[in-house]
């Protein structure tokens, strides 16, 4: 993996903000919008530079929440109207596009 640099992790944090409540985006939607080579770069930006912007709106692919955070990432979403069907959200109905 390439190293991360400021401006990407910059990139991330700005996407993430731009992500309107009652919307939601994939680690894999922000990677791309970032040019950046794989979501997980995106999960590691979020594990470590998050807790100021609306982590709960970003989701796995599967549209489901990150495993350790299911319920309070629900609760988040669901206060904002996007619902999921046994712990998965619809991406067709609540996905940003960037």
């Amino acid at each position: 993996m390439a190293p991360i640099t400021d401006a990407h992790v910059e990139r991330v944090r700005e996407l993430v903000a731009s992500i309107p409540a009652g919307r939601v985006a994939t680690y894999g939607d922000i990677a791309s919008a970032a040019q950046l080579s794989s979501p997980r770069i995106v999960g590691w930006i979020m594990r470590t530079d998050s807790s100021d912007l609306p982590w709960h709106r970003v989701i796995t692919a599967s549209g489901r929440p990150a495993a350790h955070l299911v319920t309070r990432q629900l609760e988040l979403l669901r206060a904002e109207g996007v619902l999921a069907d046994d712990g998965r959200v619809n991406l067709a109905h609540a996905r940003h596009e960037f």
